[in-house]
């Protein structure tokens, strides 16, 4: 089973950036699709962005030119830059793979945007 782990996440003020961080315990052929998701308090869970092993990425319209979708296959490990963030990004970010494996979730990490 791929265990993850989500890190970098923190308060920023609107207009900021942050970039996620996500390391997985399997190789990138394991893991294939991978996808960052995001839930707000009150709200469904949503996926925000994905990446195949070979690199064609896939974004949320409502992050699309804001996000940026990467990984580092050597070091088992999936990023998320984050640009102009606003208010409406705050949530909890989970790495997962795509499908999810929905019985096996991180921690995430915690995204507040608020000035």
């Amino acid at each position: 089973q791929v265990q993850f782990a989500e890190s970098g996440g923190g308060l920023v003020q609107p207009g900021g950036s942050l970039t996620l961080s996500c390391t997985t315990s399997e190789s990138a052929a394991r893991t294939g699709l991978m996808a960052w998701y995001r839930q707000a308090p009150g709200r469904e869970r949503e996926r925000v962005a994905f990446m195949g092993a070979a690199g064609h990425t896939s974004y949320a319209p409502s992050v699309k030119e804001r996000f940026t979708i990467s990984r580092d296959n050597g070091k088992k490990t999936v990023y998320l830059r984050m640009n102009d963030l606003r208010p409406e990004d705050t949530a909890v970010y989970f790495c997962n793979t795509m499908p999810p494996d929905i019985q096996n979730w991180g921690q995430g990490t915690q995204v507040t945007v608020s000035s």
